[in-house]
């Protein structure tokens, strides 16, 4: 930003219309208290259908985007405010579209030497009355975020998993299915920075029942998180370079977290999954990863607005 940060008006988008409204939420709120006394006004936004008029309204110099999942990770909320002209934070229109689709994302990340897991999409109804692949595997809907509607489906098990065929299923008729890795939960959080991504550290993640589905990634005492992991140096450092790889090879701005799986008995490291709105929550990987190196929430919120920018 040209103007120092004392002097901006700087809205902060929170809540909205996704099943990851309440993550949203909590980001919101503890980047707009970071936000305060370091900016001339924080304008809190919790973001509906009339967004573009609210913020024609407000003309905040900046936008932090809080926001999580379906409307505003995926592109849409993204184009209102290039719409607009409002500098914000994280990523642009396309990187932002292209990382809520699964599918699309690994075929990318396939694409630029990324190892990613195998599967693909399959007709929900389809999945939910045969295995489609061997068990064990997990379902997950193609396009959200914080393990929202995803199951595991264990070795074993007798038919696959009746819920995804159901009425109340609301994730899309088309679900991601892919074989289940065993072994640890990595995550590599990346900042883009003018010379270009650096990947920050990598997280450990032990789930403290289950697996590492909504509860244990956002409930107190969910997990137990490692940092830095305790993996093979060799491990440690290709997760820092694919992590930067795909933040590159997507378009990533701002910050973005990449999600793995390292089979330690096979030693296999894939990349599930890159998120351009990862969670800025008291129980979230990458302030916790940017503490461990020496930068405050504070100062990492203060880079986020420092780094928005349009177009972006």
């Amino acid at each position: 930003m040209v103007r120092p940060l004392s002097e901006l008006h700087v809205a902060v988008l929170m809540g909205g219309l996704s099943s990851e409204r309440e993550v949203s939420l909590s980001s919101g709120k503890g980047c707009a208290d970071a936000l305060e006394g370091q900016v001339a006004r924080v304008s809190r936004v919790d973001a509906g259908r009339d967004l573009a008029q609210v913020l024609a309204e407000l003309k905040p110099d900046v936008v932090l985007n809080a926001l999580h999942g379906e409307w505003g990770e995926d592109g849409c909320v993204q184009g209102i405010l290039e719409t607009l002209a409002i500098p914000y934070t994280h990523s642009g229109v396309l990187a932002s579209a292209l990382t809520m689709d699964k599918d699309k994302t690994k075929s990318i990340l396939k694409a630029a030497g990324v190892a990613v897991p195998g599967g693909g999409l399959f007709d929900r109804h389809e999945v939910a009355r045969r295995h489609v692949i061997p068990p064990p595997y997990i379902i997950k809907p193609n396009a959200e975020g914080s393990s929202v509607g995803v199951y595991l489906v264990p070795e074993g098990a007798n038919g696959p998993q009746a819920e995804v065929g159901s009425d109340a299923w609301t994730y899309g008729d088309l679900v991601m299915v892919e074989p289940y890795i065993p072994g640890r939960e990595l995550a590599v959080a990346v900042i883009g920075e003018a010379t270009g991504p650096r990947a920050l550290t990598v997280t450990d993640i032990t789930p403290v029942k289950g697996f590492y589905d909504y509860e244990a990634k956002y409930a107190p005492g969910g997990s137990i998180h490692r940092l830095p992991a305790d993996i093979p140096a060799r491990v440690f450092e290709a997760a820092l370079r694919e992590s930067e790889r795909a933040h590159a090879a997507l378009g990533c701005r701002g910050v973005s977290r990449s999600d793995f799986r390292y089979d330690d008995v096979k030693d296999v490291l894939v990349l599930l999954e890159v998120n351009t709105q990862p969670g800025m929550t008291p129980t979230s990987l990458v302030p916790e990863q940017a503490a461990h190196l020496g930068m405050s929430y504070h100062d990492l919120v203060r880079w986020m607005v420092e780094d928005a920018s349009c177009p972006r």
